[in-house]
């Protein structure tokens, strides 16, 4: 319900509360009606999906990779000689270097993937 209050002495100013409301609900409703309608993105192809995935899959892990890189560098530089954050920022290196490994060998995958799935490196079918 659009209006409703429960203490009594604002009933008297109920039509302006409850007619700005119906106003600024109805605006809207019409905004959306009158919207144009909704661009459609569809991909064609399954070789177009699968290149979007590698580009999705490359982005990812390199972008982690980077967080990791600058979390462990940072870690490093503020150890202060404490072998236990040391090894952490060793252990955050190593997991960015994994990370840009993935991110290399990911379009490598995705080549196996398409040979799986049956599909040519041209994109025909």
């Amino acid at each position: 319900m659009l209006c409703r209050f429960r203490r009594p002495h604002l009933a008297k100013r109920r039509p302006v509360r409850c007619g700005g409301r119906l106003v600024f609900v109805a605006a809207v409703a019409a905004a959306v009606l009158l919207a144009d309608p909704p661009v459609v993105w569809a991909v064609a192809t399954i070789p177009e999906v699968i290149s979007n995935l590698r580009a999705w899959i490359v982005g990812l892990l390199a972008g982690l990779a980077t967080l990791f890189l600058t979390f462990g560098s940072v870690r490093y530089l503020t150890a202060g000689g404490d072998p236990g954050e040391i090894e952490a920022a060793k252990r955050a290196l190593k997991s960015a270097a994994i990370g840009y490994g993935l991110a290399i060998l990911a379009p490598v995958f995705v080549v196996v993937l398409q040979h799986i799935v049956g599909l040519d490196d041209g994109g025909g079918q």
